[in-house]
């Protein structure tokens, strides 16, 4: 039903605030907002162009989400965020990587990268912060192709500490790609042979470790089927370093206490330590290592 003119702000508040402040000429329709209802809103500019048929309601939105979610609108039905782009917002690439679109139809929006739909299923997709998404093994596949071997183990790593994106989960979409280019690098990566780039904090660590005469441990490593930043196995020790940004949620706090119980379970030593305790208060951290570990 075609909403009173005078409600006619109120749907576009209810569709923006679903979706970032963005909204297609379909949404609009289907809500019963006329055509000329949305030529007046375009010409007054309580309607934004984005793309075609896409608009921003009142202002153009800036986040990455909203920026995202617009192109794969102006992409068309059924299209999907893919690539760099997926790997962006799941947390696994740093960057700000342009728009890469799966998509069925013919659409091209302006700088939107478009691949056709070859090879998509629908357990190949998802929803992550409410844009339609590659889901995270199908990611970590298509980076694969576009990626150096470094930074794809680094978002394999992101992946299953994330999002319990495990090698075996990645492995049943690569098995039904494998003439994918980059299969036998992410092969490399997912059996644990290729090593995954540092974070700035882990770089840190080691520098500091390195400085006071401690040995480096093994870093990033699978053990008992988890990823592990830092351990010591002669000296049955490990390291967990928290970052505030990936560690502040109760998701977070509870995969940290798992942590500590498996790391007990084998017989290790556990310690926690945050950006502050290596890159502003680092003398009671090398302290504490110190009596675990000894001089080098």
């Amino acid at each position: 039903m075609r909403p009173q003119k005078r409600k006619v702000a109120e749907v576009l508040a209810e569709l923006a605030v679903r979706s970032y402040g963005v909204v297609s000429r379909d949404e609009l329709r289907a809500a019963g907002i006329s055509v000329a209802e949305i030529k007046t809103r375009l010409r007054t500019g309580s309607l934004l162009p984005l793309h075609r048929n896409v608009y921003g309601v009142g202002y153009r939105p800036v986040s990455l989400e909203a920026r995202y979610l617009a192109a794969v609108k102006a992409a068309g039905n059924e299209a999907v965020l893919a690539g760099r782009a997926a790997g962006r917002l799941f947390g696994l690439l740093r960057g700000s990587p342009p728009p890469e679109v799966i998509a069925k139809g013919q659409n091209r929006p302006t700088g939107v990268v478009i691949h056709r739909a070859a090879g998509i299923r629908p357990t190949d997709v998802t929803r992550w912060r409410g844009v339609p998404i590659t889901t995270v093994p199908r990611t970590v596949v298509d980076l694969a192709a576009v990626l150096e071997e470094g930074d794809l183990a680094r978002a394999v790593h992101q992946a299953d500490v994330r999002h319990h994106a495990s090698p075996d989960r990645i492995e049943v979409v690569l098995r039904r790609r494998h003439n994918w280019p980059g299969a036998r690098k992410l092969r490399r990566v997912i059996s644990g042979d290729a090593p995954v780039s540092l974070s700035r904090l882990e770089s840190r660590f080691l520098e500091r470790l390195q400085t006071a005469g401690l040995p480096a441990p093994q870093m990033n490593r699978r053990i008992d089927g988890r990823y592990v930043d830092c351990r010591w196995p002669e000296e049955r020790l490990t390291v967990e370093l928290d970052g505030y940004h990936y560690h502040r949620s109760r998701h977070a706090f509870e995969q940290d206490r798992e942590r500590e119980r498996e790391a007990r379970a084998r017989g290790d030593e556990f310690r926690h330590y945050t950006w502050r305790d290596v890159n502003e208060m680092p003398d009671p951290m090398l302290a504490d290592l110190r009596t675990l570990l000894g001089p080098s």
